[in-house]
């Protein structure tokens, strides 16, 4: 696929760098809300195991997953946004997909700060994170050092457990937004899926409207479908975490490790981007602006197109990552899952009668998909 909007731009300018530094009304206001405890904090209680004992994180489950469920046969975890507050993509979805979800289960997690637990006065037991460490792969500040990737482990543990879902056949990992961000830097360096794997289960990524990606060398694509390598000396960041592996990575990415052996095994997963067409605003909500970001593309919908095309670079065109557009939809975590694509990506239903697009199925679509907004 060409290499459309936004033409990425390589070489950082004193003026970009000048806007990197200049934080927009919408990133101001997104920030306040961000730092500003959540309002509501979810019903159930993920138990888990960390170096200094027992903690526990905020989760939705729609099933009973303490007793066995033979009917559930799919997973399906929504990773939440910067905000913390979307938490209803689980009941948005299901209604919108109908009889489809009947053997589903959603789960919600929800990665919670230091002002969250003083508002609602949690116990100490609660896990929470720095504002942006959750998003990254961070270990949590307090009550241990246990990194937000490693409460997708847990889960993904807990749904290979056969004693509770003997049926068990698709997990999918999907975010929006911050979320996506999320769902992308597990789907390169989590460690997860093995348990799944052995259980015969299998895993998809999806990955809706990040900010920014993870790149596993300096190399950026360019509107002519050529690479070309980032000028370091003008963005010093743009090989650091959570951009690249270069500096900062998290511990939960244990030291040694081998950026090939990643790349490789990432370009192996199953990993879907779904993007809007319309989230094209350089200073929407929550835009990335640093010059790390910038060397990327000038937008969100402009780096998943230009990621993309990096992706069948570094594959040679034979990796089975899939890219799906939803026409006319800006930065809108449910239009996007509620859409064809979406529906598509999250259980491999776009030829299913209810939805008008069927070339949304990802067995039909190995490439690029289009879908009117639902």
């Amino acid at each position: 696929m060409a290499l459309r909007r936004g033409a990425l731009r390589i070489t950082v300018t004193g003026a970009l760098l000048a806007v990197a530094v200049h934080m927009s009304p919408g990133i101001a206001a997104e920030r306040n809300v961000v730092e500003s405890a959540v309002p509501t904090i979810l019903d159930g209680r993920l138990q888990l195991q960390t170096a200094n004992g027992n903690a526990e994180l905020p989760v939705h489950v729609t099933q009973d997953w303490t007793q066995p469920q033979p009917s559930i046969t799919r997973a399906v975890i929504f990773i939440h946004g910067w905000p913390r507050r979307d938490l209803g993509a689980d009941d948005y979805v299901g209604k919108k997909a109908g009889d489809i979800v009947t053997h589903t289960i959603f789960i919600t997690p929800q990665f919670l700060t230091g002002p969250d637990i003083a508002a609602h006065q949690l116990p100490d037991t609660m896990l929470r994170w720095s504002r942006d460490g959750w998003r990254d792969g961070y270990d949590a500040l307090a009550p241990a050092a246990f990194s937000s990737f490693a409460v997708i482990d847990a889960v993904f543990e807990k749904l290979a457990d056969k004693k509770l879902f003997p049926n068990l056949q698709n997990v999918v990992l999907a975010g929006h937004s911050a979320g996506g961000q999320f769902v992308q830097r597990y789907a390169a360096i989590g460690h997860g899926e093995q348990p799944l794997a052995a259980a015969g289960i299998h895993v998809r990524y999806v990955v809706a409207n990040p900010s920014s990606y993870l790149y596993f060398d300096d190399m950026r694509m360019q509107a002519d479908g050529n690479a070309s390598r980032v000028d370091s000396t003008a963005c010093t960041s743009a090989g650091n975490w959570n951009y690249g592996f270069a500096r900062k990575t998290p511990p939960y990415l244990q030291q040694p490790f081998s950026v090939a052996a990643l790349q490789e095994q990432y370009l192996a997963k199953d990993v879907v981007y779904l993007l809007g067409t319309a989230d094209d605003d350089p200073h929407g909500d929550a835009v990335d602006q640093s010059c790390g970001a910038e060397t990327q593309g000038a937008n969100r919908y402009a780096r998943g197109l230009t990621y993309a095309a990096y992706v069948r670079y570094l594959s040679q065109g034979k990796s089975a990552h899939r890219l799906m557009e939803v026409k006319g939809v800006a930065h809108r975590s449910y239009l996007m899952y509620a859409s064809a694509c979406g529906i598509a990506a999250l259980f491999d239903a776009g030829s299913n009668a209810d939805f008008d697009d069927a070339s949304c199925n990802p067995a039909n679509s190995p490439q690029t998909a289009t879908a009117n907004p639902r």
